[in-house]
């Protein structure tokens, strides 16, 4: 027996997971099962409202607000949520705040918090697992603030991955169940630390779960597993 079936905890968060696919109409094709369910329960539904979509150039305000680069001396501040109702634009502001961190200003519990805010209040979509793993842990936080380690992110692009297009155009109304959709957003990733005079850097993309019900504004899901082109 693998220590997952004996693991609540384990098994509350496979389930989440499975969810959070469902919500995202087989953006991971691979669990065909959740395909059907979402289908099953979205058919019910009356037709989905195209959602607003933004231009996806980095020029963006959201994105480029969320994603500046402090210099040396600037520190960096906790990621607030913008306020919007377009998927693509909430998707590149979320990807510039799990992409960026800076150990001089904020603590690893405040950053794991702060990036929970902008998780749905719906729990039964809500993937935390999969945000918090994307913070070091608090042994590598306190290391890296010895270092005066951060990092800061630049969006370049998001888009909706071809997958949920295509599955969205298969049956508009299967998205009115949870309002999931899928965003890919890549970007770049710059880290530096005290005493670094360039630091490093690294191309990142992610698909994430963006959910963005008509009544209220756009809130994080999860970030997915895989990436979906």
């Amino acid at each position: 027996m693998s220590p997952r079936s004996t693991n609540p905890g384990g098994a509350s968060r496979v389930r989440r997971r499975a969810l959070l696919g469902a919500a995202v109409l087989v953006v991971l094709v691979a669990l065909a099962g959740l395909a059907a369910y979402l289908t099953r329960d979205g058919r019910a539904s009356s037709k989905a409202p195209a959602p607003q979509v933004s231009s996806a150039s980095p020029s963006s305000p959201t994105a480029s607000a969320s994603a500046s680069s402090p210099s040396h001396g600037r520190r960096g501040t906790l990621p607030v949520p913008p306020s919007t109702h377009d998927p693509i634009k909430f998707g590149k502001a979320a990807a510039a705040a799990l992409w960026s961190y800076d150990t001089r200003a904020y603590s690893q519990h405040e950053l794991v918090a702060a990036l929970r805010g902008w998780l749905t209040s719906e729990k039964k979509y809500a993937d935390t697992a999969s945000v918090d793993a994307l913070v070091p842990s608090r042994v590598l936080w306190k290391e890296m603030a010895a270092n005066g380690q951060f990092a800061t992110a630049k969006v370049n692009e998001a888009h909706f991955p071809d997958s949920f297009t295509q599955a969205l155009q298969a049956d508009p109304g299967a998205i009115t169940t949870a309002y999931v959709y899928a965003v890919t957003v890549s970007g770049k990733q710059s880290i530096a630390w005290k005493g670094s005079s360039h630091g490093g850097a690294e191309n990142r993309v992610t698909t994430l779960a963006v959910q963005c019900r008509p009544s209220q504004p756009c809130a994080l899901a999860g970030v997915l597993s895989a990436v979906a082109p």
